[in-house]
């Protein structure tokens, strides 16, 4: 006879709200129930309640590992219901500061993920990284944490030759470190045997599923907005599709580990063509006539969609917010289903769910 078991809200593998209702037999998984609502903070209710502008710093602050593709996925439905155009350079530093922000958030997942293996000197090497991002994104922005980067109409700070030789250098000892990495997560038995084989995903079962981003990515899935819905002047560079077919959490998370050597090929690739001009377009959005319109981006967890309508006013009428990881967590419970109870952490961790910016 089975029993449940709780894994969570405040369960030492996660450091967010996190619930999931385990039905145990023995070891085994034999059911899984994951309930979500325990960070809420009315984020689309609030957005309503601001102007154009001033939600940007709202937007922002959904999430604290990928917000400026927050910021970026509502400035583009804000520029579309205004018919904004952006300069080309404005284009080129949203694209630096979003491959920057993406090898950032693929170290910290490699590191967390290490750390819920207990092989805590992989997270502190891969953390090491981590850090060498955030110098980068605070000499670009300022901030180590919500960069403040994007307005509506292009961003608000612009980058030297200074800056862009220091980034060149960072991202150096970013290969080399993310190199070590791939040759750790190929060889290492233990990490191996943690990952290898566990919570596997057909891709059919991945489409029914409908996961996005790394997650549809390590199960064979040729889906990434970057490629098949390009946008901004990602058609303008150069860098590979990073597909594997295992469907286990090991493929899924060295998907992450070969897309941050491709940000790095990004980041090279915009320091040499960026070109010189305006980072804003002069025109200032008060009010938007009546529109619907659509921001979409690749953030480092998956598709990020922002839904905007407006009335003619100078806030939204309605601003809807999709995240990755609610498409991605009844994946989860899929893969929980016929595993060990030693492997749900990772299974559940794998992902990258960001619960406060799900929840909202």
């Amino acid at each position: 006879m089975g029993y449940k078991f709780p894994l969570g809200p405040y369960h030492p593998a996660f450091e967010e709200g996190e619930y999931i209702e385990l039905e145990l037999e023995g070891e085994m998984v034999a059911d899984a129930e994951i309930k979500i609502g325990f960070i809420h903070r009315a984020v689309e209710k609030s957005a309503t309640k601001r102007t154009f502008i001033k939600d940007l710093g709202l937007v922002e602050r959904t999430c604290g590992i990928c917000s400026f593709h927050h910021s970026w996925a509502y400035c583009l439905a804000v520029e579309k219901a205004a018919g904004l155009e952006i300069p080309e350079r404005a284009e080129y530093i949203r694209v630096l500061t979003a491959e920057l922000e993406r090898i950032h958030s693929h170290l910290m997942y490699l590191g967390a993920m290490a750390h819920k293996m207990g092989f805590d000197t992989l997270f502190m090497f891969t953390w090491s990284g981590r850090e060498a991002v955030m110098d980068m994104l605070e000499l670009l922005s300022g901030n180590r944490v919500n960069y403040a980067m994007n307005t509506i109409g292009g961003v608000r700070r612009d980058i030297d030759e200074n800056i862009a030789d220091q980034i060149r250098a960072a991202m150096n000892t970013l290969e080399d470190l993310t190199l070590k990495l791939k040759d750790t997560w190929t060889k290492d038995a233990s990490t191996l045997a943690r990952t290898k084989n566990v919570g596997v995903v057909t891709q059919k079962e991945a489409h029914l599923l409908g996961v996005v981003g790394p997650t549809a990515r390590g199960c064979g899935i040729r889906e990434d907005l970057r490629k098949t819905a390009t946008y901004s002047v990602y058609s303008s560079l150069n860098f590979e599709l990073i597909v594997l077919d295992d469907g286990d959490v090991w493929s899924r998370t060295f998907v992450r580990v070969l897309e941050a050597l491709e940000s790095i090929k990004i980041i090279r690739q915009v320091l040499d063509k960026i070109p010189q001009g305006p980072i804003k377009n002069p025109k200032t959005v008060l009010k938007i006539q009546p529109n619907d319109t659509i921001g979409r981006v690749e953030a480092p967890r998956g598709e990020l969609m922002y839904h905007l309508i407006t009335d003619g006013t100078d806030r939204p009428a309605r601003l809807k917010i999709r995240t990755p990881t609610l498409i991605n967590l009844p994946a989860s419970e899929h893969m929980l289903r016929g595993a060990n109870l030693a492997d749900a952490p990772i299974i559940v961790g794998h992902i990258d769910p960001c619960m406060s910016c799900m929840d909202r």
